[in-house]
């Protein structure tokens, strides 16, 4: 059976430990763009899934694997936790304020339910 990588152009063999992991890699690169990043480069292809794998494959995508990637992970983790606690010890002007703005967004009052006129 041939490795289908090989045929890429511009795979390098050893480049990456599997082909489950450029998949992966490609995946997630692929969202970002679909998300709205930057691209690291001109892009040569229309199609977010294609470009995020030629930028994997030329290796302008980083990536982090084993007791890094976990630690990256964590370190993430606590960084969105202490954002949600600093947004519920915000009190007073500014929690005002950004309740008015969420409001136009989200409205999340009880309609008042009207009663009948008894006969």
């Amino acid at each position: 059976m041939i490795d289908m990588l090989n045929l890429l152009p511009q795979y390098k063999i050893g480049q990456f430990d599997s082909r489950h992991r450029l998949v992966i890699i490609a995946a997630q690169r692929a969202k970002h763009l679909i998300q709205g990043a930057k691209p690291s480069g001109p892009l040569r292809f229309a199609k977010e899934a294609t470009s995020a794998l030629d930028e994997v494959l030329r290796g302008q995508v980083k990536y982090l694997t084993g007791k890094d990637a976990r630690d990256a992970m964590k370190e993430a983790k606590r960084g969105k936790e202490g954002e949600s606690e600093r947004l519920a010890m915000m009190t007073g002007e500014d929690a005002r304020e950004i309740k008015k703005e969420l409001s136009v967004y989200v409205d999340d009052t009880v309609a008042p339910v009207a009663k009948e006129a008894e006969e």
